[in-house]
């Protein structure tokens, strides 16, 4: 003969509460696990030193992204800690009152009543006070499930998804497919491999670029956190985990960024070093101060880069192989590879001579071969070649941050050589188009244009 309904909520004062079988670790547990993961320990150290099993630590990491979803800093005194809930089942088993053990935990009896009914066990039909159990009650019910702002708004989930995952164009508006790739495994970005072309802007200019394009609708606001947490931890529901591949680190989990240094190296012998560079280039005052490199791939290919220091605005060089490379090597020949010194330098001016002459003020390069006629350059396109010292990429910072962007799009170890000139373009206008913090979020398209426009304001009112 089963028991009467209602028989739980009469008995605990709650509705029954499934089992789950063995209560798993608890939540200050895993609080301490994420702790000594902020420390710097690897997962499965973390695990031992806080008495985890690595088959906890390994599904932590899995279910919350590689990120703890709550704070780290411990439950106030308002609650039950899980010493005292040990403490209330000792004295409770010894026979000790309600109030006896409020007197001695320094609680309200109420707050010890409301525990021993509500959080003990009922096997048996009887209740069976068990710290353990308690605790896992408790963390149970003060659980808050809360649909997500991206799941409950498809109106902003599309916002989201178009400016994570969305198409490269062209100028025009045309679409730029870019190389095909592997399907998405739940793994990290591949090594030297082609990754998918996506318009890629980062959580945290999708949060503030909302402000702008839609100034007077509050529904249309979200934190980066949250679409960082949407697209991370699993159980959401709100973004699909594959889009991590649209984000510039391509990382499944969210770990650590590892620092790498580049080398610089010491080819040029006649040069014009940075610290003769104007102060004005420095504070990023004037426009018009440039910032060059190369991206190298696969096959000797290159691609040439120019960043504007003060609209980050970016302009890729076409450096395409000339006849004859691949061939047979001649011994002091010319580069035919297509980023030899020369090449370089047309690129260079082909792509400069085209601004007004107050934009083209200097251009940092480090100190590569391919920088060698730069006195030519400076009497081609009337652009001051200053060179930074060596191992020292740092100096042109705004450079090196745009190469690891178009890594996105040019993986090491590809081909470089067989995208166009078109599809160069594409790019560039992609990187022009995302809204920059520095910028006050408007995009570098957009700051250049209104230097554009405030020259030809000066011009005009010079002539007249």
């Amino acid at each position: 003969m089963g028991r009467p309904a209602g028989w739980m909520r009469e008995l605990t004062g709650r509705a029954p509460m499934k089992s789950p079988g063995h209560p798993t670790h608890r939540r200050e547990v895993e609080r301490l696990f994420w702790l000594e993961i902020a420390k710097g320990l690897s997962s499965d150290d973390a695990a031992i030193a806080v008495g985890a099993s690595q088959a906890a630590d390994s599904r932590w990491f899995r279910e919350r992204g590689g990120m703890p979803t709550f704070l780290l800093n411990g439950p106030s005194g308002r609650y039950l800690s899980f010493p005292e809930r040990e403490e209330i089942a000792i004295l409770n088993s010894q026979g000790a009152g309600v109030r006896e053990i409020a007197r001695r935990l320094g609680r309200s009896p109420s707050t010890i009543s409301r525990e021993l009914r509500r959080n003990a066990a009922t096997r048996g039909g009887k209740l069976q006070y068990r710290a353990l159990v308690a605790q896992w009650k408790a963390e149970l019910i003060a659980r808050r499930p809360k649909t997500a702002k991206l799941a409950a708004n498809e109106r902003l989930r599309e916002y989201v998804q178009e400016r994570l995952s969305g198409r490269v164009r062209r100028p025009d508006g045309t679409a730029v497919p870019g190389p095909a790739t592997a399907p998405w495994r739940g793994r990290n970005k591949p090594h030297r491999q082609d990754r998918r072309w996506a318009s890629a802007w980062s959580p945290e200019q999708i949060s503030a670029r909302l402000r702008v394009d839609f100034p007077d609708d509050e529904s249309m606001r979200i934190s980066h956190e949250a679409i960082y947490q949407a697209l991370y931890v699993q159980g959401r529901g709100a973004l699909r985990r594959e889009l991590t591949a649209c984000l510039r680190t391509g990382r499944v989990l969210r770990v650590p960024r590892a620092r790498t240094r580049a080398r610089g190296k010491s080819y040029v012998t006649e040069q014009i070093m940075i610290s003769a560079r104007p102060a004005e280039a420095e504070d990023r005052a004037v426009p018009g101060h440039w910032e060059g490199d190369l991206i190298l791939g696969a096959n000797q290919s290159a691609i040439g880069t120019l960043v504007e220091r003060s609209t980050r605005f970016t302009m890729l060089l076409h450096l395409p192989p000339m006849p004859g490379h691949g061939g047979p090597k001649v011994k002091n020949g010319p580069p035919l590879a297509g980023r030899g010194a020369e090449a370089v330098r047309d690129a260079i001016t082909a792509q400069l001579v085209t601004f007004p002459e107050q934009l083209r003020r200097s251009l940092t390069w480090d100190q590569g071969a391919e920088m060698t006629q730069h006195a030519q350059l400076t009497i081609d396109s009337g652009l001051q070649v200053y060179f930074c010292d060596p191992q020292s990429p740092w100096q042109r910072g705004t450079n090196e941050n745009t190469n690891g962007l178009l890594r996105q799009y040019f993986p090491k170890g590809t081909n470089l050589a067989r995208h166009t000139a078109e599809d160069l373009d594409a790019v560039a206008a992609t990187l022009n188009s995302r809204p920059r913090k520095t910028l006050g979020w408007h995009t570098p398209a957009e700051a250049l244009d209104e230097h554009l426009r405030s020259l030809q304001t000066q011009n005009v009112a010079t002539a007249g």
